[in-house]
């Protein structure tokens, strides 16, 4: 039976049940865990160099108009590029340690999709090409897609279509909310059924990071100074050999600037053919493997390490209170733990800088929008230092986002989220000190 039959029979297949116990019956309504999987596999062209094909596509996607079939082209192509982004410089291995990393795929309208990608070495006996696995998905949550490509490397290592009626099953099931959790039953020959648990964090908006690669590679100090640079939207690159480095470290960054979000060019790993997005006079996050640093610095004024006026950025005193925080990390940390200390350590810095955006919205009446007044919010920063900082961020494109999309909100609707909590800790904690000295 050839290889494209055993496809076509798994597509068929009934998707498993799946158990949904009431209590876990805490789902994100219409939402697929994922858009679709691709297999990439390295084939060999006339020229003799190995060239990234798509070799497989789940689900298919049928009944598309001209457009929409000339947009799935673009994205298929692209995600080609970053699952072997190093081009067609391969050659077969007997040997190769999976690896998975992330990308993200920028629509025209600045829509966002996550790619994530586990590539191994497929079975089979001799030398021969790795090749990738890509799930595409509208939700940003690495750590569980990690956990899925377990369960796809398992079932590869049995045969190619075992993979299929598992993914198959993951697409039928409801995606969990934050702290939930939804579990899929999955047949595995000699083994039988295996319920398989997947569970998303508590606080979704660092579901997608894992600190410990930043902090591995990087001093405090010198994450104070990328995050700094960040802030203030400049051009960074990050260089690493390996491509779940650069994924990690980038998400990592991204996720330090919560409760705000990062408005210009990213790419966590850029491939070769498009190495010229750092001659980009605009903002940019970049990830580039390091082999490819001479090209960087041949086109960029990009030196490593990058640092300018950096350490007079953020105010001295916050600056203090960050590293103070981050100091209360345990050696062996685990990803939760890690994550808490360093949210706690990042996130009470704009709490204190611009929590008080909203006093300083005004609305003309109930359901009408709101105008921020942002000389007054700067003006009623006492600290020099501070006011000086805020005056800046003010002109990034990420506080101008944030306070747009704040205007267009009812303040009941502004009660509700990690940094109000937090906003209103500290209020409230300004107050009892405020009392305590009269």
């Amino acid at each position: 039976m050839g290889t494209g039959e055993k496809f076509k029979r798994v597509e068929s297949l009934e998707p498993a049940p799946v158990d949904t116990p009431a209590k876990e019956q805490r789902y994100m309504s219409g939402q697929y865990f994922f858009e679709y999987l691709v297999v990439v596999s390295l084939k060999k062209s006339k020229e003799g160099a190995y060239e990234p094909q798509i070799t497989y596509q789940f689900p298919k996607r049928d009944g598309m108009v001209r457009f929409q079939r000339e947009e799935e082209e673009k994205t298929l192509k692209a995600i080609t590029l970053f699952c072997f982004p190093e081009g067609i410089n391969w050659a077969p291995l007997t040997e190769y340690h999976s690896e998975t990393f992330s990308f993200v795929l920028t629509e025209i309208d600045g829509s966002r999709r996550n790619g994530y990608c586990r590539r191994l070495l497929p079975h089979g006996n001799g030398a021969r090409p790795p090749e990738a696995y890509c799930i595409i998905s509208r939700l940003a949550c690495f750590g569980l897609f990690s956990k899925i490509f377990d369960e796809v490397e398992k079932r590869r290592q049995i045969s190619m279509a075992m993979i299929y009626p598992f993914m198959q099953s993951l697409r039928e099931a409801a995606f969990p909310a934050p702290g939930n959790t939804v579990k899929i039953k999955s047949f595995i020959p000699d083994k039988g059924t295996e319920i398989i648990s997947l569970t998303r964090p508590l606080d979704s908006w660092l579901e997608h990071v894992d600190f410990r690669t930043l902090f591995r590679c990087l001093t405090d100090e010198e994450v104070l100074l990328v995050f700094a640079a960040a802030v203030m939207e400049r051009r960074i690159v990050f260089i690493a050999e390996e491509l779940s480095t650069l994924s990690q470290v980038i998400h990592a960054v991204v996720a330090l600037l919560y409760p705000f979000t990062w408005q210009h060019t990213f790419i966590s790993i850029v491939p070769e053919i498009l190495i010229d997005v750092v001659m980009a006079p605009t903002p940019y996050l970049l990830g580039v493997q390091k082999r490819l640093l001479e090209q960087v610095t041949d086109q960029s004024d990009v030196s490593h390490p990058h640092l300018g006026d950096e350490k007079y950025i953020l105010p001295p005193k916050l600056q203090d209170e960050i590293l103070q925080a981050l100091r209360n990390r345990k050696e062996k940390a685990t990803v939760e733990e890690l994550n808490t200390v360093v949210s706690e350590a990042f996130l009470p810095f704009f709490v204190k800088t611009v929590g008080h955006f909203a006093s300083y919205v005004t609305r003309k009446g109930s359901g009408q929008p709101g105008v921020f007044q942002s000389r007054a919010f700067y003006k009623a920063i006492e600290s020099k230092t501070t006011r000086h900082f805020v005056k800046k961020f003010l002109q990034t494109q990420m506080f101008d986002l944030f306070i747009q999309e704040l205007e267009q909100q009812q303040p009941a609707s502004l009660q509700q989220g990690i940094f109000h909590k937090k906003i209103v800790e500290y209020q409230e904690k300004k107050k009892r000190e405020k009392a305590k000295k009269r």
